[in-house]
């Protein structure tokens, strides 16, 4: 604050003259004519101004430390109130703590308060002020005595270090690039700046790694705003709107700043100079005088010496400059930025390389079949979470049969999605083995554990996302209508009947892939034609509590709603708007191949049976119009069933199925697989399946409980 001083050769005689106008004695005071000098060096230079005022709050008598802070001499200023002193301070409410004091008694220590001086008009101050009352022996007040000192730079390094601790606290909370380039400006106003624009280059909001070496003038067309800021009415200047590209004129400060790599400070911004954004982009203003901007500040954001962009600090409401502290602050604010800024450039780029591998592994179309109608829904965790390892699968098997596989890894990023790659890779290779839905499980378990052995025993050791993953396998016939499944923990499928119930499997839970210990269990139901099967990850159900299964349960019973609806209304209905966890739901409408598209003949052992078995095959095909396949056809079954005769045992059962092709199929109670080999022009047998492969599309073999199934498969007619 403000006020007085005399001479220091006469300020004590000034201040006992006022004392005994008032009728005040100071004469109590012990060892005074001895420690005069001391009492007048004190009172009149002391490091921190010193006044008094009277009752009416006008100045009596001031030291010369007033005299810093503008208004006058010790004799300019007698007489004379504080808002007379010092016209720009906001005097009425120190006014109103020395009134506080003659009325209390009570002296205030340490009020700051904040205004201009006369001396430095265009510079906001801080003083700590002290107020005491003086009283006269019969304890009438005689005024107020208070001692003011310049806590500027002390208050300035304060909020400095508050505005670094909240930077800490506010800017990087996320791995989002645009978000934390928004926290640098919405933090950075107003304590250090009216207008705040954060300008990131494209490279670094793809998540890309920047090139090494300075920026050039061609990259600094890739700038996109990415935080904008402001306090009070938005000025024109802003007209770059977040996520639209910032240009600047070439040879600007910004631009010189991002090429060369170095900061910027304007005091005092020339009003008649053009605003530096390129053409049209600001508005329309002329000059930065009709911008209201009269000083600036250009940092760039660089972290381990890379540059990413800039942050463009302004002033316009508040009439200081920025001065060096300002710069100083505004340089270590924007490099604490800078390190979250590449810290979500970082993640950014990781999580889209874990993105691209994931939807380079997950299945783009669905192949063809006839077994049932499907429907499939992945839905990916909220952007700022990372990806994780769900996956589903739709694999054709032999005898018009389908697999429907979901899965889950445990984990997330670019290992839990390389892991889900290898494991769809071994359930689509187990499944052309034509392995029981438990048996599958069980070697995918042994591959499990094997890369886990291997994951563990590597050098430099890592992370081996794969263990505990778990995987539904599910084998839908639709010529019996049965369905085997098996679990390696994962949840059961729900089933939803024609009728529109829904249900949950009762599935036995096998232990997680990698896990080991227990054997896998397999189920079977029969399903009536139109039935839905409903396969879904964890992240579907958030817990998987009874809850959530009811919520499920719920959402499957909508009816009257087309497949892909019903699919994309129930991952609506259980998920949040931004989940936490990828999520993935299959839904598949079971189909029927009924006896007018499949034909099935008990055989005996005896060879004479393979002339009728001809001919029976032979007839199937005329009443299916496939007049054209007849001849290869009753080679193949002459063949299997002349092997079946020869070489196995148990009933023998021929079976021809009219699906996508044509499959004709020859079971045994014999389990020794048949070999493909070639023959020598000398031997009198081994040509049965070489020809059979030649006159087929593909051919295999599948084992069953009671012995095995050799089929093929015969491409129809296209008009078929």
């Amino acid at each position: 604050m403000v006020i007085m001083t005399t001479r220091s050769d006469s300020g004590l005689a000034e201040l006992e003259a006022w004392c005994e106008a008032m009728g005040a004695d100071l004469a109590p005071v012990p060892g005074r004519e001895l420690s005069r000098s001391v009492l007048e060096r004190l009172a009149t230079g002391s490091p921190a101004g010193i006044a008094l005022v009277d009752t009416d709050l006008r100045c009596v008598w001031s030291n010369s430390m007033m005299e810093q802070f503008g208004g006058g001499s010790a004799q300019q200023r007698r007489g004379r109130r504080l808002g007379e002193i010092q016209p720009d301070l906001d005097a009425d409410a120190v006014e109103a703590q020395m009134r506080q004091v003659l009325e209390t008694g009570v002296p205030v220590i340490g009020h700051e308060h904040t205004g201009r001086l006369a001396s430095a008009p265009g510079v906001k101050r801080v003083f700590s002020m002290s107020f005491a009352r003086l009283s006269d022996d019969a304890g009438r007040p005689l005024g107020v005595y208070y001692t003011v000192v310049d806590v500027t730079a002390r208050h300035r390094g304060r909020a400095r270090l508050a505005l670094l601790d909240r930077a800490g606290q506010y800017i990087g909370r996320t791995l989002d690039i645009m978000q934390t380039a928004q926290e640098l400006a919405d933090v950075a106003v107003p304590e250090i700046a009216d207008l705040v624009t954060v300008d990131l280059l494209d490279t670094v909001i793809r998540g890309d790694e920047p090139a090494p070496g300075k920026i050039t003038d061609a990259d600094t067309a890739g700038l996109r705003r990415c935080g904008l800021q402001w306090a009070g009415e938005r000025p024109a200047a802003t007209a770059v709107e977040i996520g639209a590209a910032a240009a600047y004129r070439p040879g600007s400060p910004p631009v010189r700043c991002l090429t060369g790599g170095f900061s910027w400070r304007e005091a005092r911004l020339d009003p008649l100079a053009r605003p530096w954004a390129a053409t049209g982009e600001e508005g329309g203003a002329e000059h930065f005088a009709d911008l209201g901007l009269h000083t600036a500040m250009v940092v760039p954001l660089r972290a381990r010496g890379v540059t990413l962009g800039m942050t463009v600090f302004f002033r316009r409401q508040r009439a200081e400059p920025f001065d060096d502290e300002d710069f100083r602050l505004a340089m270590e604010f924007v490099a604490r930025a800078a390190v979250c800024v590449d810290n979500a450039r970082r993640y950014t780029r990781e999580r889209e390389a874990a993105l691209v591998l994931q939807r380079s592994l997950l299945p783009h179309t669905l192949p063809e079949q006839r077994a049932v109608d499907i429907a499939s829904v992945y839905r990916p965790a909220d952007e700022l979470a990372d990806v994780g390892g769900d996956w589903f699968d739709v694999i054709p098997l032999s005898g018009a049969r389908v697999a429907l596989v979901v899965g889950d890894v445990l984990g997330h990023g670019i290992d839990a999605a390389a892991t889900m790659g290898r494991l769809r890779t071994a359930v689509q290779t187990l499944a052309d083995l034509d392995l029981s839905p438990e048996e599958l499980l069980a070697r995918l378990d042994d591959l499990v554990g094997k890369d886990t052995a291997e994951t563990r025993g590597s050098a430099p050791p890592r992370a081996a996302p794969a263990l505990g993953a778990t995987c539904l396998y599910l084998v839908y016939d639709p010529v019996s209508r049965r369905c085997t499944m098996a679990s390696a923990g994962h949840p059961p499928p729900a089933i939803t009947s024609p009728d529109g119930t829904a249900r949950f499997a009762e599935l036995p839970q096998g232990p997680a892939l990698g896990v080991g210990g227990m054997p896998f269990e397999s189920a079977e139901v029969v399903l009536e034609e139109g039935s839905v099967l409903a396969l879904y990850t964890n992240g579907l159900l958030d817990g998987a509590t009874q809850a959530q299964r009811d919520r499920l349960r719920r959402a499957l019973e909508e009816r009257g709603m087309p497949l892909d609806a019903l699919c994309r209304t129930v991952v609506d209905t259980m998920l949040p708007r931004r989940p936490v966890d990828d999520a993935a739901l299959l839904l598949a409408s079971t189909r029927c191949l009924g006896r007018e598209r499949s034909k099935s003949y008990d055989l005996p052992a005896d060879p004479s049976v393979v002339a009728r078995a001809r001919k029976m095959a032979a007839e199937q095909l005329g009443d299916w119009g496939l007049d054209d396949l007849v001849y290869p056809t009753e080679l193949v079954v002459s063949e299997l069933v002349t092997n079946a005769i020869k070489h196995a045992s148990g009933p023998i059962r021929l079976r021809v199925i009219r699906d996508l092709a044509l499959i004709c199929e020859v079971s045994d109670g014999c389990s020794t697989a048949p070999y493909l080999r070639h023959a020598r022009t000398t031997d009198e047998g081994g040509r049965g399946l070489f020809l059979i492969s030649q006159f087929t599309q593909r051919w295999g073999t599948r084992y069953t409980r009671e012995g095995k199934i050799i089929w093929t498969e015969q491409p129809l007619p296209e008009a078929d």
